[in-house]
């Protein structure tokens, strides 16, 4: 996705790598990545808290959110963390989400992301959590209600790691069957996979839903990180076909 905003825009001395990196390394990992020419990374599950942790410096919106997915180096050791799912999310939606009623499923950083954008543009969320005092720890920073059976809603928001590495398995781990996504008008996974859609979103739009996968937020939270780090209005229609594999 990086490299195809890259190549759309002509900066060819700038590319984008994965680096895997394992928790009691992370700090190691990113505190190396200036040095050796680096000017940002993204950083996913499960590092987005400890990413916020160990910045220098944060945006308004990543300490409210209390995690980071979006990390900017500059001069003499700087480190801005910012969150960029949560204008992402909203993006991705492409509607007002004031008084809407939604369901945000988890209580990592995800979740926290999605979680500060639903509640900041107004609309009433409830927060489910298989362990219930997260979902409650939760909304006791951010608002919204944690609740252990899901209330009529009209938005779900899948922040949960289900169907991550087993689609056949995703609906074990969610409070409602397959048969029950169509209570919900609109349905985002942000969860995505390479060979196509996430067995929620396939259940969802089979049922009617309007459905927003993963990969469509990855592509407005990434264009947010490539303007932060590049300096340039990202390419998003280019970026898109990248993260599609087009």
């Amino acid at each position: 996705m990086h490299r195809a905003g890259f190549a759309a825009l002509g900066l060819q001395d700038w590319s984008y790598q994965h680096l895997p990196a394992p928790p009691e390394l992370f700090a190691d990992v990113v505190a190396g990545l200036p040095a050796a020419g680096f000017h940002g990374a993204n950083v996913t599950i499960p590092h987005k808290e400890a990413a916020l942790a160990l910045a220098t410096d944060a945006t308004p919106r990543a300490r409210a959110i209390g995690a980071a997915n979006t990390l900017t180096f500059g001069p003499d050791g700087a480190v801005l963390a910012d969150n960029t799912d949560a204008p992402g999310l909203i993006a991705a939606l492409g509607l007002d989400v004031s008084g809407r009623r939604a369901v945000v499923l988890g209580a990592g950083g995800s979740a926290r992301a999605a979680v500060h954008a639903l509640r900041s543009g107004d609309a009433d969320v409830q927060v489910w959590n298989r362990t219930h005092a997260r979902a409650q720890a939760l909304v006791a920073e951010l608002g919204g209600r944690a609740v252990e059976q899901l209330d009529a809603a009209e938005l779900l928001v899948n922040c949960t790691a289900a169907g991550l590495r087993d689609q056949a398995s995703t609906f074990k781990h969610l409070p409602f069957g397959a048969d029950e996504v169509g209570q919900f008008a609109i349905v985002m996974d942000l969860v995505y996979t390479s060979s196509g859609d996430t067995a929620l979103i396939t259940a969802a739009r089979h049922r009617g839903s309007v459905t927003v996968d993963g990969l469509e937020v990855l592509v407005h939270q990434g264009a947010l990180s490539f303007e932060a780090w590049t300096g340039c209005a990202a390419p998003i229609a280019a970026m898109r076909e990248g993260a599609r594999g087009r």
